[in-house]
């Protein structure tokens, strides 16, 4: 079972909000996930996530998604 940190899509057309989430890697986007982790809001460009929960998870070995590992380093959640 390979575990990622990755973004599920809510909200209307041209609306977006994301949850982020940790997820097998066989399951669809916005399908069952296996604990959220966080929220993104690009149209402001928030992020809320908790840092301990994602440590948790990567020290595990989750791994996260090009989009996730942006948003983590440019909010200082990553120090690598």
């Amino acid at each position: 079972m390979a575990v990622k940190i990755r973004l599920q899509r809510f909200g209307a057309k041209k609306r977006p909000f994301y949850r982020v989430v940790a997820s097998e890697s066989t399951r669809a986007r916005d399908g069952k996930f296996l604990e959220i982790l966080g929220t993104y809001n690009p149209l402001d460009g928030t992020v809320n996530v908790d840092t301990e929960k994602v440590q948790k998870w990567l020290n595990n070995g989750a791994q996260a998604t090009d989009t996730v590992k942006s948003l983590l380093k440019k909010h200082n959640v990553l120090e690598k």
